[in-house]
């Protein structure tokens, strides 16, 4: 685990349960089930963002109907002013309350910048201070929407001390990550992925479900190469693997979930098992949290290394708005495939 200065007082993971409940919902609708029912379970739970409240119910109405339930007092619609409404987040959180910050965009964070990494993300180092807030921060590209409104700024928050950073990239972990973030006592930026939000569909355990943060998952067990990966970019990853079987190349996809604090352990053991690892992430690729795991494989794992380890990721330049030129600019599936071919082939 990396070191990094957080609050462990509270993780909450009694209720974790992987059993299928048979029920599909879309990513989207994961979210909102899991905003609806921690704000149910603890009434310190409050949502703060723009245009979330009412029916309109945000830019991408995940909390549509949340103001009717609750009221106004715990579903705020915020001024234009993402440093001064996380700002406000950290003071709540520090006097007990545990608010959900939307940012309307990911984009949008570097606006709170100061606030999220100067106070929230040192607030427990300082003086053992507990800042409970999750930041939602809707990520990713792929729907022709430009450079202020397409960019995984993950990166950034992983390389701060004393926050944690989650990226799901299933319906059942966007509730269950979700809801552990919730739950802990330490700042939290949760990336969702605009791109699978009405796209994907899948089976989300009925109830209390808890993902614990820190937890890398097997997506898809293999022997010819390792194919790591998160959040929008695991669904390309799966896509490639079924046509790489095709081929005769057993790919095993392993989904971070957590960046921060990265699953060392299972990064490690997966590409021990296949000698050769490929690391995909839509963020582009310099100094991105792709350089971090291969400079962990390298160093951790170079005795079972049979060939060099791989990064495909986003181009060193703003997300173009044109749509061959964002095809051109994002990893996808096809892309995934001719890489880990070439890998597999060294």
């Amino acid at each position: 685990m990396p070191q990094v200065e957080t609050n462990t007082s509270n993780f909450g993971f009694a209720g974790l349960d992987e059993a299928a409940s048979g029920r599909e919902l879309t990513y989207i609708a994961a979210i909102s089930e899991a905003l609806r029912e921690e704000m149910r379970r603890d009434p310190r739970v409050l949502l703060l963002g723009e245009d979330i409240a009412g029916e309109f119910g945000g830019a991408f109405k995940v909390t549509r109907g949340l103001e009717a339930e609750f009221g106004a007092r715990r579903v705020i619609n915020t001024p234009i002013a993402e440093l001064g409404f996380t700002g406000m987040a950290t003071g709540m959180a520090l006097m007990g309350l545990r608010p959900v910050v939307e940012m309307q965009f990911a984009d949008f964070i570097s606006s709170a910048f100061d606030s999220i990494v100067q106070f929230a993300a040192t607030a427990h180092y300082r003086h053992l201070g507990s800042v409970p807030w999750v930041i939602r921060a809707p990520c990713d590209g792929g729907l022709r929407s430009g450079p202020f409104h397409s960019q995984n700024p993950e990166a950034w928050f992983v390389h701060t001390p004393g926050l944690k950073v989650v990226a799901p990239g299933t319906p059942a972990d966007a509730k269950g990550l979700l809801t552990a973030a919730i739950r802990d006592d330490n700042p939290v930026i949760y990336f969702e992925s605009k791109a699978l939000y009405r796209t994907l569909k899948g089976t989300v355990p009925a109830g209390e479900h808890v993902v614990p943060i820190g937890e890398a998952r097997v997506a898809r067990p293999g022997e010819s190469l390792s194919i790591i990966t998160y959040g929008t970019q695991l669904r390309e990853a799966l896509t490639a693997a079924e046509r790489l079987s095709l081929d005769g190349i057993d790919c095993e996809v392993l989904d971070l979930r957590t960046l921060k604090p990265l699953d060392t352990d299972a990064i490690l053991a997966s590409v021990r098992r296949t000698s050769r690892a490929l690391v995909v992430h839509s963020a582009n690729q310099l100094a991105g949290v792709g350089a971090e795991v291969a400079a962990l494989i390298a160093q951790h794992a170079f005795a079972w290394l049979d060939a060099p380890v791989v990064r495909l990721a986003g181009l060193d330049t703003p997300v173009p708005f044109s749509p061959p030129l964002e095809d051109a600019y994002r990893p996808n599936a096809a892309k995934i495939y001719e890489a880990a071919k070439a890998l597999a082939s060294y």
